[in-house]
């Protein structure tokens, strides 16, 4: 695999888009990486695909928020802090001392 072809880290050219759009904002790029990155084939590292798209894309343009939102999804994945329902109360016993 070729991490150094566009059409293989960013098959619907959705990152480039982004560094097209005049006036982007942050939250639009996350929305365009979420997207982005729910596409990216099972079992590939989405690390390296991102990583090839900085390199591709973000080296132009290291002020753009579709940059710091590729930097930041390099980051570790956040641990759930909380499950709710069923699982989050039985998962804490302490939980039922409280409620009394």
């Amino acid at each position: 695999m070729d991490l150094t072809d566009p059409a293989v880290f960013d098959p619907k050219g959705l990152i480039r888009e982004s560094y097209k759009i005049e006036g982007i904002t942050p939250g639009e790029c996350r929305s365009i990486f979420l997207d982005w990155a729910i596409n990216v084939a099972a079992g590939q590292d989405t690390n390296a695909h991102i990583k090839a798209a900085l390199a591709y894309y973000g080296a132009g343009a290291p002020d753009h928020p579709m940059t710091r939102v590729l930097q930041d999804g390099l980051g570790a994945a956040p641990k759930a802090a909380r499950r709710g329902g069923r699982a989050g109360r039985l998962a804490r016993p302490e939980a039922e001392d409280t409620q009394a």
